[in-house]
């Protein structure tokens, strides 16, 4: 394995631009696609399911395989599956791009996620990999940096992108950034593996947990207007594959997600904290796109532009809080933070028709961006300390995953529970309405999560381990951190 590239060196600055771009295609989609919803609502003839479903079929299949994904690099070639993950997205993002209908573009964001889950964690784990040691924390830094620069432009280009060639672009430009990323990583990245990986994936595992949320979503989607038994058993075998998931966890030799790992007290309660605060920033961020534009007036270049405050303040400001949490400890971060990002929920219910950007949309923005910068680091720091050090980037791993699963179940069940109909969107008022109780959902998800936070964290040993990905601007999910093991090194 070949880990003693420089970053100053012509091949580690292409390494570098080969791997943000490959994550920032991935990072970048999972925000902008919200902005262009009323318009594909519009263009296809799409009811307020469909819309959840183009947003949750792609987070189903990244959340449901991304552990698995840094797995199959360490098997058969980080490069390999990189590339894989790269040429995979961008064919579907071609097949979103030309979708007749809602039927095809939910299945083709299906299959987005799929090339995610591969090119997500192999984009970190080809920085560990190739690296010199001495340059092996800088080199993730600017990554994560990079990265989060991606994610904080993904709103505003998508806006940019409906507005002009339209919504379509949102996914076409993934191809031309595919066509520039996939021949530079099989140029000037070195291929790396781990010789020592063995035994079997847990295909069945990734498959049950996968089931799990997809009949959970479903039925929570359809319990609107659905048929009411066709909702019963299909919640009652999404429970059943739930519980079929976590047995063949306990009974399997290599299992994807080891269920020992939760015996630390501290990294469940963290991760039920991360289901709570994660479930409300994607119902947030979800219902917000639309409330701008359907209420508001808003164009998609307005409501994307508008959400850039959240985004430039985490980039600017998150690596101070992670250094103020390891003086102050965890745990006070853990508790103010949900709670600034509540009062900001309820701050959104003053954006209604014809709002004002700078005295209704930009304060409760500005309050959202400080309790993300709050919480978002110290909550990654806790992760990682509550297990041993060689676990700590599996950890990671399933607080993404967990967060991802999360943002899932409440796109699906946030119209449910507000009443939204499933043309909602369609009227100003119906959603105005239904936007401000989706919005006391949210804010109770948040304090919830503060709640537990306060009863349940504790300062972490000095000697743990430390966040690596200190900048970060996505508000879908947790960074991924790098995962040290027994003499390798992969992607969590």
């Amino acid at each position: 394995m070949s880990s003693d590239v420089r970053i100053a060196s012509p091949q580690g600055k292409w390494i570098l631009l080969t791997t943000v771009l490959g994550s920032s295609m991935a990072m970048v989609d999972s925000t902008v696609v919200n902005v262009a919803l009323p318009r594909i609502g519009r263009d296809l003839n799409a009811d307020l399911a469909a819309l959840q479903w183009t947003v949750n079929a792609y987070m189903l299949t990244l959340a449901g395989l991304i552990l698995l994904g840094g797995s199959l690099g360490d098997r058969y070639g980080r490069r390999k599956i990189f590339v894989l993950g790269v040429v995979w997205f961008a064919a579907a993002s071609l097949l979103c791009g030309l979708a007749p209908n809602a039927g095809v573009l939910i299945a083709a964001r299906a299959l987005q996620g799929i090339g995610g889950a591969l090119l997500t964690p192999g984009s970190l784990a080809l920085i560990q990999a190739s690296f010199h040691p001495d340059d092996r924390a800088r080199a993730v830094g600017l990554w994560s940096g990079f990265g989060g620069i991606g994610a904080a432009i993904g709103p505003f280009l998508g806006g940019w992108l409906v507005d002009g060639p339209g919504w379509r672009w949102v996914f076409l430009i993934n191809v031309p950034m595919a066509l520039v990323c996939a021949p530079i990583a099989v140029r000037h990245v070195p291929e790396s593996a781990d010789g020592r990986a063995h035994g079997r994936f847990d295909v069945l595992g990734a498959a049950l947990g996968a089931i799990a949320l997809a009949l959970v979503t479903y039925a929570l989607i359809e319990a609107g207007d659905g048929s009411l038994p066709v909702v019963i058993v299909t919640a009652v075998a999404g429970v059943a594959a739930g519980v079929a998931f976590v047995h063949v966890e306990k009974r399997s030799p290599d299992p994807m997600m080891p269920p020992g790992i939760f015996a630390s007290r501290q990294f469940t309660a963290v991760n039920l904290v991360t289901l709570c605060v994660y479930a409300a920033f994607s119902g947030f961020f979800f219902l917000t796109a639309l409330q701008l534009q359907v209420v508001a007036g808003y164009s998609a270049l307005e409501a994307g532009t508008a959400l850039l405050p959240t985004t430039a303040l985490m980039l600017l400001f998150s690596a101070r809080s992670g250094e103020l949490a390891q003086r102050i400890g965890p745990r006070i971060p853990l508790t103010v933070g949900p709670l600034l990002c509540a009062a900001a929920m309820l701050l959104m219910m003053r954006v209604g028709p014809d709002a004002s950007y700078l005295t209704d949309v930009v304060p409760a923005l500005l309050v959202m961006g400080s309790g993300m910068v709050i919480l978002v680091a110290p909550l990654t720091a806790t992760v990682l300390a509550s297990v041993d050090t060689a676990r700590a980037g599996l950890a990671s791993g399933i607080n993404n995953a967990a967060a991802r699963a999360a943002g899932l179940i409440a796109i699906a069940a946030l119209p449910l529970l507000a009443g939204m109909g499933s043309e909602a969107y369609r009227s100003a008022t119906a959603f105005d309405h239904a936007f401000d109780r989706a919005m006391w959902w949210c804010a109770g998800a948040l304090v919830a999560g503060s709640i537990l936070a306060y009863a349940t964290v504790r300062r972490p040993p000095p000697d743990c381990r430390h966040p690596e990905c200190l900048t970060h601007g996505s508000i879908t999910a947790p960074p991924l951190e790098p995962r040290v093991g027994k003499g390798r090194l992969d992607a969590g």
